[in-house]
C-alpha cells in the first residue's frame, strides 16, 4: 500500500465514458481517490451517496473526485445515472490501478478469506503526493472523514 507522503503510482484506465485518466491527469488538481468493491451494492452506494450530497464540499475545498472498481465501464453508467453521482467512475478489470495503489488484497468477507478489493481512499495534492489515507472507511459518513468536517 502506499503511504502518506509518497508519489502516486503510474496508471491508465478509463472513465465510464471511455475517457483515459492517467496518473498525469490528476497532476495540479488536489484529488480524493476513492477505492470502493462493487457498483451498486449497500456500502458503496451509501459511500457514493454520501460523496454525491457533499459534492459542493469536496468543489469548495479544491478537489477532484474519482471512484474506482473494477466493474465496468457500463456497469459505471448505470451506477452513475442511477444515484445522479456528479463525479467520474474509473473502469478497473485488470485490477493494475488497484494493485498500484495497493488497494486489492486478501480480505474477509462472510468469515472467509477471498481477494478483492480493499475499500481506501487517498487525497492527494497537486504535485500527485498522497496526503491522507483512510482504510478504516465510514461509507455513511465518509466525507467527513474526507474533509475532516
Amino acid at each position: 500500500m502506499l503511504e502518506i507522503g509518497s508519489t502516486i503510482p503510474a496508471f491508465s484506465v478509463e472513465d465510464q465514458d471511455g475517457k483515459v485518466v492517467t496518473r498525469e491527469t490528476l497532476l495540479g488538481h488536489k484529488t480524493v481517490i476513492y477505492f470502493y468493491p462493487k457498483d451498486s451494492t449497500p456500502g458503496c452506494t451509501a459511500e457514493a451517496c454520501d460523496i454525491r450530497d457533499n459534492y459542493h464540499r469536496f468543489i469548495s475545498s479544491g478537489y477532484q473526485v474519482y471512484g474506482v472498481s473494477k466493474d465496468s465501464k457500463a456497469s459505471h453508467i448505470r451506477f452513475r445515472e442511477t444515484h445522479q453521482l456528479p463525479f467520474p467512475l474509473l473502469s478497473d478489470p485488470t485490477t493494475q490501478m488497484l494493485q498500484a495503489f495497493g488497494a486489492w488484497g486478501e480480505k474477509k468477507m462472510c468469515g472467509k478469506t477471498c481477494v478483492g478489493t480493499l475499500r481506501t481512499t487517498f487525497v492527494v495534492d497537486e504535485k500527485g503526493i498522497v496526503t491522507d489515507i483512510i482504510t478504516k472507511v465510514d461509507t455513511k459518513n465518509h466525507s467527513a472523514q474526507i474533509l475532516g468536517v
